[in-house]
């Protein structure tokens, strides 16, 4: 038992999430440099022959420059097994983002210094709250010139309604950054722009005490600003409480630049002393403790045509209790069917390796002949517990989608149904027809051009997209009801999901309301847990 726990305690896993642009690509790099996973960064952003960054691997994301889906990425590092968990920053992949806050225990937001709290991370943030996840603030971009620091802080605590705990502190920023102050041993650490694709960089350590060193190295005006800004910042800001940030109340903030990669050992130093290892999860017959309990685990993600040559499907699952062996039988709740896991393996982006073990934390991707869905528990035979489902947020935009060639039919519903499994866009049928016509719905515009291009490159697929005027979608909530008879509006439309779940689609917010009043009894839902 030993080695399980010992095993399990080394794990941290956490996502990363910020607005588009924040640099957390960049940031995610770096990280995976210091754990020697790769030995060169790539710009996320450069010309088409250049490096891709590694968390980017879809065809569409590297032409483009951002990130569409989740990537899973392990490293060790100072005797810790990490398991990032990259998330799109695009407001458009929101509903990827969400699923895959599930799987994490902690989350690393990024914060563009120039711009503050901006829409997308306070989204975002609101999904860390509800799960009282850990949040670690990492401001980026020092290099360039940034707000008022306090500014930035107050901006976090209004915005997102969070206590703020700085450790370190930035002296200056753009032309005049100079470093970071750390709080704790009193010290200067000096900025020092180091090759951007590489960890090496030197770096001067100058205690606060001697001020005579620091004025020649950062400046009279510098070290004035500075000795300043330390008295009001240990007057002002919340004392740091190891408990307070475990509970999500309060979250320490970190200065740096990804990009010349200043400050970002210092802050994964940190975090891993500050960040919980796997604890337990909640499931129908209670709190799952890593440690004691065997094997179990969620699905959190299905990407599918991750390997082109192949066609497959994986999926993704957190493994939340236990150790996973190579061969060993497991329970897939939701179906009841014992088996062995077909090809279990750890990625790295798109790069995989079969596994032989893994441990609680530990992020698997397991070949999917089409049995698993996004939220499906797996655990031993002899246990029977599910963990609470993954909500499926309502999508905003909706269309009817038809193959362009009719002689391809079946490959267009494989692929959007494929797809579909995903959870990244969601498609619908008409009531009292089959797959002839086809709806689709997605949290974001964008995601249209991703299905519009996967269709073409993976299926060899062509579409035709009609928009269609509904932007409110609810689940119906009585089973037992006769759809058929609802008493309806001039703008409502009768339509089901895969599972053959009725649903209603509304053009206006207030025609829900009416049909709620002249349907006594009706129960409808923005979201469904299934």
């Amino acid at each position: 038992m030993g080695n399980i726990a010992d095993e399990i305690a080394k794990r941290r896993t956490f996502a990363i999430i910020s607005h588009p642009d924040a640099g957390k690509t960049t940031l995610t790099e770096k990280f995976l440099l210091y754990g020697g996973a790769i030995n060169l960064a790539g710009s996320v952003k450069g010309k088409a022959t250049a490096r891709h960054a590694v968390s980017d691997w879809m065809e569409i994301e590297k032409q483009r420059g951002i990130s569409v889906t989740s990537s899973v990425l392990q490293f060790n590092y100072g005797g810790f097994c990490i398991n990032i968990l990259d998330t799109p920053g695009h407001q458009d992949f929101s509903e990827d983002t969400y699923r895959t806050l599930m799987a994490a225990d902690s989350a690393v937001m990024v914060i563009d210094a120039s711009k503050g709290v901006e829409a997308q991370t306070r989204k975002l943030f609101k999904v860390c709250t509800m799960r009282h996840i850990p949040i670690f603030t990492f401001i980026n971009k020092l290099d360039r010139d940034a707000m008022d620091t306090f500014d930035l802080l107050d901006d976090i605590e209004k915005n997102l309604g969070i206590a703020t705990c700085p450790v370190n502190w930035p002296i200056g920023s753009g032309k005049e950054f100079k470093g970071v102050y750390d709080r704790e041993l009193q010290e200067i650490i000096t900025y020092a722009d180091t090759e951007k694709g590489t960890k090496e960089g030197h770096e001067t350590r100058i205690p606060l005490s001697d001020e005579a060193l620091l004025r020649a190295q950062i400046g009279e005006d510098k070290t004035e600003q500075l000795l300043g800004e330390i008295e009001l910042l240990d007057g002002a800001s919340a004392p740091f409480d190891l408990e307070e940030v475990q509970a999500g109340m309060l979250t320490p903030v970190f200065f740096g630049s990804a990009l010349t990669n200043f400050g970002v050992e210092i802050f994964l130093q940190h975090f891993l002393k500050m960040a919980l290892p796997p604890t337990a999860r909640v499931s129908d017959k209670g709190p799952v403790d890593p440690v004691e309990q065997g094997f179990s685990a969620f699905v959190f993600k299905i990407q599918a045509n991750m390997n082109k040559a192949h066609r497959d499907r994986i999926a993704f699952m957190r493994i939340c209790s236990g150790r996973y062996e190579a061969g060993m039988e497991v329970r897939h709740v939701q179906s009841g069917r014992v088996q062995r896991l077909q090809q279990p393996q750890q990625l790295m982006a798109s790069d995989r390796k079969i596994l032989d073990e893994a441990y609680a934390g530990d992020i698997m991707g397991v070949f999917d002949p089409g049995l698993y869905s996004i939220g499906d528990t797996l655990c031993l035979p002899k246990d029977a517990f599910r963990y609470e489902g993954i909500p499926t947020f309502a999508p905003e935009h909706f269309a009817r989608v038809r193959q362009v060639d009719t002689m391809k039919r079946d490959q267009f519903v494989k692929g959007i149904t494929q797809i579909a499994q995903e959870g990244a866009i969601q498609i619908f049928q008409e009531f009292n027809t089959g797959m002839e016509e086809i709806i689709c719905g997605v949290v974001g515009m964008l995601q249209f051009d991703v299905l519009k291009f996967r269709l073409k490159s993976e299926y060899n697929v062509e579409i035709y997209l009609d928009t269609l005027p509904y932007e409110h979608i609810r689940w119906i909530v009585n089973r037992d009801l006769d759809v058929s008879k609802i008493v309806g509006t001039s703008d409502m439309k009768r339509i089901k999901d895969l599972k053959g779940n009725p649903l209603l689609l509304f053009v206006n917010p207030w025609s829900v309301q009416m049909v709620l009043d002249r349907n006594k009894g009706l129960e409808l839902a923005d979201f469904s847990r299934e």
